[in-house]
């Protein structure tokens, strides 16, 4: 029998980074901190996180930002006497515009006068306005 002859067993590769006792360092690279079992390194962003205020709720909103807010002296500028003042006049009148496609609430202010006898519907008034509206 001669060396060309002669058939070796192949010897399997070893298979590793699998966990278990075959496998060497299974994924996690060389020694340190990360190497080990159970680490905990916690981001430094997380600290920043926790410290932002949380909005509660579904979609929260704010509350204001569907209102538009008219003066007395605009409305005894574009309107005559016993008309009426809503939403919807105010629009066409240009004096609100929509918000999100929609007619908004409104609120009226305090300033200027208002001389004409007009009557008011619908919207919501600061109470210095009211007093002069009355």
């Amino acid at each position: 029998m001669q060396m060309h002859q002669l058939q070796a067993k192949s010897k399997r590769k070893k298979r590793i980074g699998r966990g278990g006792k075959k496998g060497t360092y299974s994924g996690k690279g060389l020694k340190g901190q990360k190497s080990r079992a159970g680490r905990k390194m916690v981001p430094a962003i997380r600290e920043l996180i926790k410290k932002y205020p949380k909005l509660r709720g579904y979609r929260t909103q704010k509350s204001n930002s569907n209102i538009a807010v008219v003066n007395l002296a605009d409305i005894s500028k574009k309107f005559k006497e016993s008309e009426v003042v809503n939403p919807k006049t105010l629009l066409e009148k240009g004096l609100i515009r929509r918000i999100k496609g929609r007619v908004p609430k409104v609120k009226i202010l305090a300033k200027g006068k208002l001389d004409k006898k007009i009557k008011i519907e619908n919207c919501k008034f600061s109470k210095k306005a009211e007093e002069n509206v009355k």
